[in-house]
């Protein structure tokens, strides 16, 4: 019987904050065949995020309120374990996916793993770990995605129409980012890790992220103005449009008391932009297919 510390520290929920990239790869695919969308999906989002959740909890030790659980309980021996097991079983399934699969998928876990691997720990490398998070949770995990459950062959994934919605999803991650680390300053200072929010302070992570969210959406517009049609990309900015107007919200009460940059406005910033671009590319994949 695995132990409920066990099951919390797999934060399985969190993958829903994650989910907008599955879906952006999964919605400009031609048309895979359902078994592969369903079984890649829950190879990436209920075995290989939760192993890399657990993994990383287990060298963190986290006190204090983590992404997606606000009192982490102590971590056991069995979390490591289970995170491995669950590494083992995602590269079992991804074999039917390809060999190309389970070569992204061991590659993402290693990445992940040296994230908070005590023997490496890129988390206290500030503007690393920004971009490597960045880059393995977007354009990389977009790519191994869509030659999954499409079957594309590596040279083709090279082409302007793939590697651009690729990219932006990895500057729309790289502007969030330092968001999830704003009310964990102290515990990583204990630590000795410096983060890209404790690099820029609090209010200059609210101003680091608004530029590159800004930019990213120029990018987007790019993108379905190009490939697609206008309408796509006002569709996008409507579906964005809570969580930019909680973000302005926020950020005027963090002008006025540092503590208000906490774990529940963290998470309520993350559940409204989700919730927004995983509603947004349901509706492109149905707009366009």
């Amino acid at each position: 019987m695995i132990q409920r510390s066990t099951l919390l520290h797999l934060r399985i929920p969190f993958f829903f904050y994650l989910m907008p990239v599955f879906l952006f790869a999964w919605s400009i695919s031609p048309q895979p065949e359902l078994w592969r969308v369903l079984l890649a999906f829950f190879i990436v989002h209920f075995l290989l995020y939760p192993a890399s959740n657990g993994y990383n909890s287990y060298y963190d030790k986290d006190e204090e309120s983590i992404g997606g659980l606000e009192d982490p309980p102590p971590v056991s021996k069995e979390l490591l374990y289970v995170s491995l097991l669950l590494d083992g079983i995602a590269m079992l399934l991804g074999i039917f996916l390809g060999g190309w699969f389970v070569l992204g998928l061991f590659i993402y876990g290693l990445v992940s793993k040296a994230y908070s691997d005590e023997r490496i720990r890129l988390k206290k490398y500030a503007i690393l770990s920004w971009f490597l998070a960045g880059t393995f949770q977007g354009a990389f995990t977009f790519l191994m995605v869509y030659q999954g459950i499409n079957q594309t062959p590596v040279e083709e994934l090279f082409q302007a129409r793939i590697l651009i919605p690729a990219g932006l999803t990895t500057f729309l991650l790289m502007g969030s980012y330092p968001m999830t680390q704003v009310y964990q300053h102290a515990e990583d200072a204990r630590r000795g890790d410096m983060t890209l929010s404790r690099l820029l302070g609090i209010r200059g992570t609210f101003i680091f992220t608004a530029i590159v969210f800004m930019s990213s959406v120029a990018g987007y517009f790019y993108y379905f103005y190009t490939y697609y049609a206008p309408f796509h990309f006002l569709l996008f900015v409507v579906c964005l449009s809570p969580g930019l107007v909680f973000f302005l919200l926020w950020f005027y009460r963090v002008l006025k008391n540092n503590s208000a940059a906490n774990f529940r406005s963290t998470m309520r910033l993350n559940q409204l932009t989700a919730t927004g671009m995983n509603a947004f590319f349901v509706l492109f994949w149905v707009l366009i297919h």
